[in-house]
């Protein structure tokens, strides 16, 4: 076993962050290259990466983790613990660096996801609500309730 001191890094919000109006956030947070919207909110223990968009009035969570190339818009509620993925370990393993086999994600508008959800790279569709737990692992075009794993249509949000 080694005595050697480790390198630790401290959380933080990088410089090249753009804030809109009215942002709240949480420490500790790692936040870094992204953009988010008018008054937002990022709770504590949470990184949002670079190129990552997040639109206005939208929330995050505690211990959320959205990866590079995610877009998530207006209106939108990100619960505790959701994790974004972008590679899908098209080669047998984790791409690395090798940024090219890394894929986007897009959420819509006015789109809940619950605490724990596991987001591959995909498209969803406004106004969709998916449950606590679900795996989202295929893209969704039609509004309603999603759960599970893989996560599948519950029913249509009632009105």
């Amino acid at each position: 076993m080694s005595t050697e001191k480790p390198i630790i890094f401290d959380s933080q919000i990088k410089d090249n962050v753009i804030f809109g109006k009215n942002v709240k956030v949480v420490l500790p947070v790692n936040l870094y290259g992204c953009q988010i919207g008018d008054n937002c909110f990022i709770g504590p223990f949470s990184e949002i990466q670079k190129d990552v968009v997040i639109g206005p009035r939208t929330k995050i969570q505690s211990h959320t983790f959205i990866c590079e190339l995610v877009t998530i818009g207006k209106d939108c509620f990100i619960g505790h613990g959701v994790m974004f993925i972008n590679d899908k370990f098209s080669g047998g393993g984790p791409a690395g660096g090798d940024k090219s086999k890394w894929k986007n994600t897009i959420i819509g508008n006015n789109v809940s996801i619950g605490s724990n959800v596991s987001i591959l790279p995909v498209e969803i569709c406004d106004n969709v609500v998916i449950g606590a737990g679900s795996v989202v692992t295929k893209n969704i075009s039609t509004p309603g309730v999603y759960a599970g794993n893989p996560a599948l249509f519950i029913r249509a949000i009632e009105k």
